[in-house]
């Protein structure tokens, strides 16, 4: 799976909403420099975050940006949905529309699994678990094995 440097920065942003102290909306300004992020990027990231109804906005002196419900009801999963699709597709098409035919047939399979897997983390860890710090444990499980550390 490739992370898109938007989808990262979308992540990175929400995480760092969930983190920001009460109630209060928070500056783009600020999002976009603890976070290292091009401003005019993340207005337009932030923009797509609010149009799938996961960030709220409000205009004025007082005004910024905030989860539009609980962090730990939003997963991971849905952000990345917001920025970019789908999580797992196969030339624009969903894995279980796929039609393979004679030994590339299991192929469809594979995909599908492939996103199983992929759901099976980002839509069970929120963005609370992760500004928290306090991974679920099947993830933290994932984690052990010496080869989740090594680039293939």
């Amino acid at each position: 799976m490739r992370v898109s440097a938007k989808t990262d920065y979308a992540l990175r942003a929400v995480v760092e909403l969930a983190s920001a102290n009460g109630d209060a909306p928070v500056k783009g300004e600020r999002l976009a420099t603890s976070q290292a992020i091009p401003l005019r990027f993340l207005e337009n990231i932030l923009l797509q975050l609010r149009h799938a109804g996961l960030v709220e906005s409000r205009r004025g002196a007082d005004g910024g940006y905030k989860l539009a419900r609980p962090a730990d009801q939003i997963a991971l999963a849905d952000v990345i949905r917001a920025i970019d699709g789908p999580l797992a597709g196969v030339s624009g098409a969903r894995p279980e529309t796929l039609d393979f035919r004679g030994s590339s047939e299991p192929l469809r399979d594979v995909w599908v699994a492939v996103r199983a897997a992929l759901r099976g983390v980002l839509e069970q860890v929120s963005v609370a678990d992760v500004a928290s710090g306090e991974l679920p444990p099947h993830v933290r499980q994932l984690l052990q094995d010496e080869d989740a550390w090594v680039s293939r």
